[in-house]
């Protein structure tokens, strides 16, 4: 049965508080008072849609979770190829992390050795974009893009660079985490044995070998 208008405003309000209050207090410092006065609802409307302070932060860890998957399955969608595939989610995930700063800060800073609930909850999470990731470099293999290799090992080692650089980007302010992208794409294409793709224009698009090739000097010409 769908939830009314009311339950959803409701719940997305409180959802909604608990995102500032945790960013704001972190997971230990904040308490379910917090989230009711910030949502202006009630306790009893709090523990109606959620058991817990924990149940209401597993439900944002999810909520991250399925933005930044459903944001990576409509880029993935529009590109051919496995590796642009790959390339595409990855440009998401920055681009995600940097638009739901609080919410990432929720994943991969709060949520960092908060008990083996939260802790497996975290894991799963890493786990589910692993298995995206290698997928598509399972498919990059089949095509020849890559050379054979441990593509669960080598989706493990993108995950963990993703996370790196993005929790790095948390704790320090005033930096643009998506200009970390050409860096971080050519950084990770090498890790698997990829050619050097050329430069992307604005849209993201690679410019043409003869746009963005340099001049071939000719022998004797002198010039």
């Amino acid at each position: 049965m769908a939830r009314s208008t009311a339950d959803t405003t409701t719940r997305d309000r409180l959802l909604t508080a608990a995102i500032d209050v945790f960013a704001a207090k972190g997971y230990h410092g904040a308490i379910v008072d917090d989230i009711v006065a910030a949502s202006g609802t009630s306790k009893g409307a709090f523990y109606h849609y959620f058991p817990s302070k924990q149940g209401i932060f597993l439900t944002l860890m999810d909520a991250l979770a399925d933005l930044v998957e459903q944001g990576a399955e409509g880029a993935i969608a529009a590109e051919h190829g496995a590796l642009a595939k790959v390339e595409a989610a990855l440009r998401v995930v920055l681009e995600t992390a940097a638009a739901q700063r609080d919410l990432a800060k929720i994943l991969l800073v709060e949520a960092v050795g908060l008990g083996p609930t939260l802790e497996q909850k975290r894991l799963e999470i890493h786990r589910r974009f692993a298995r995206v990731i290698q997928g598509h470099l399972d498919r990059a293999v089949r095509e020849g893009s890559i050379p054979r290799q441990d593509t669960a090992l080598a989706a493990q080692a993108w995950i963990g660079a993703l996370v790196e650089v993005i929790t790095q980007w948390l704790m320090a302010d005033g930096q643009d985490l998506r200009a970390r992208l050409p860096a971080l794409r050519a950084l990770l294409l090498r890790s698997i044995g990829a050619e050097a793709a050329g430069p992307r224009d604005a849209g993201g698009r690679e410019k043409s070998a003869r746009a963005s090739a340099r001049p071939v000097r000719r022998r004797g010409s002198g010039r």
